[in-house]
């Protein structure tokens, strides 16, 4: 009896064709937990609120983003956030049924954990890492007790990752225009999303993907850009946005000053870009031969895909997420609700290095430690930076084209 158990325990967390019996377990347990939470964890009222007055104003007619303010601030997110938080407004009774929003989030993160492992069982990520993903407290927190619009941007990145893992480039490409269309995080995940596109179409599809990509920004957002397109752009896509200090959990060890400063702002830009281009140079186009293959191949024939190695779905989940993190390490500011832009992919990514597991569930949780800090400490934001830097130093030099190729 005893060994039977072990057995059926042992094929659950190791075992691919169990995986699902393992994922449905996992979601339903995080199911009751996120209702138990619910219920018991008071809600605390951040941006929810703002939210609802700035869709109170759109009702009433207004389409000048500069106009559209409320009691934290304008309106900073793109269209899409706006026509979700409007079916919300008249389901919540214009926000004041939090109780309901609450009940709609948190069958969003049940969603959100749902697409996650199917994304890990295409990149066939060992069935025992699901039992991570219920354990963080601040995601939580971010979806069900704080109603934060990440957690929108998140479902569509994730449903896109799955349409571009299955190879569903033409869906993929409008699930993250969405996501896109929420908040302008998204665009973390875009240089990786354009060596995919192009190894796996050739020059001519991603630019067609690209431009699918500016006509659907441009459609949900018709009716802003026709009052002020200028407002709007300036507003939903600020890529020179200063955050308060008192926010930050990723910079708090850097004085007040510095942190303010455009010489800092520029500093963290060329690190962003010479580390994407170093991954794109050195370790995202190995399989084929490099990068300069891939782009004389790309250029000379346009028509036809680039890359000669397959994009498999390990590739692209690894591609993305690392992309994502990237973008993470080099942010100007990171707020507690961003950590739900990468908490569900810090077990694929420590798996993605050549770490023992020990030093993997270690970084998982200096991260997490570190998010649920508040406010931030000089230590917590130093722990932050270097258990990321850590990670993504283990991807470089682990297996930034995920384990299929490496095996191939």
């Amino acid at each position: 009896m005893q060994s039977s158990v072990f057995k059926y325990v042992w094929l659950f967390l190791f075992d691919q064709q169990y995986f699902w019996i393992t994922a449905s377990l996992v979601v339903l347990g995080d199911a009751i937990l996120t209702q138990l939470i619910t219920r018991f964890v008071p809600y605390t009222e951040i941006d929810w609120e703002t939210y609802m007055v700035h869709i109170d104003l759109y009702l009433k007619g207004e389409r000048d983003y500069v106009n559209i303010t409320g009691p934290t601030g304008p309106l900073v997110y793109p269209a899409g956030h706006v026509h979700i938080h409007r079916l919300l407004h008249l389901i919540t009774d214009a926000g004041r049924n939090v109780a309901r929003a609450q009940q709609i989030y948190g069958g969003l993160y049940v969603l959100s954990i749902t697409l996650v492992c199917a994304i890990y069982k295409k990149a066939r990520v060992p069935n025992w890492t699901l039992l991570l993903l219920p354990l963080s407290k601040r995601l939580h927190s971010i979806f069900v007790l704080r109603l934060f619009n990440d957690c929108w941007s998140l479902i569509f990145v994730q449903a896109a990752i799955l349409a571009f893992q299955s190879a569903w480039d033409d869906i993929g490409i409008l699930l993250f225009s969405l996501a896109l269309s929420v908040k302008m995080s998204a665009i973390l995940y875009l240089p990786g999303l354009l060596v995919i596109l192009f190894k796996r179409h050739g020059l001519f599809a991603t630019i067609r993907h690209m431009l699918v990509l500016a006509c659907t920004q441009t459609l949900l957002a018709r009716s802003f850009l026709i009052s002020n397109a200028k407002s709007y752009l300036q507003n939903a896509f600020d890529l020179s946005r200063v955050f308060l200090y008192k926010w930050t959990v990723n910079w708090r060890f850097v004085d007040e000053r510095t942190f303010l400063s455009p010489a800092w702002a520029k500093g963290l830009l060329l690190g962003h870009v010479t580390v994407l281009i170093a991954f794109g140079l050195f370790r995202w186009c190995r399989g084929d031969g490099g990068v300069a293959r891939v782009l004389q191949r790309g250029f000379r024939r346009p028509g036809l895909p680039a890359g000669l190695a397959p994009v498999d779905p390990d590739y692209v989940a690894t591609v993305l997420v690392t992309s994502n993190l990237i973008g993470i390490i080099f942010a100007r500011s990171l707020h507690y609700q961003f950590y739900s832009w990468y908490s569900q992919q810090l077990p694929l990514l420590t798996q993605r290095t050549r770490f023992p597991f020990i030093m993997q569930m270690a970084l998982i949780g200096a991260i997490e430690y570190a998010w649920n800090v508040y406010p931030s400490t000089p230590f917590s934001s130093g722990l932050l930076l270097a258990a990321n830097l850590v990670t993504l130093l283990g991807v470089w030099f682990g297996y930034p084209e995920g384990k299929m190729f490496s095996g191939r």
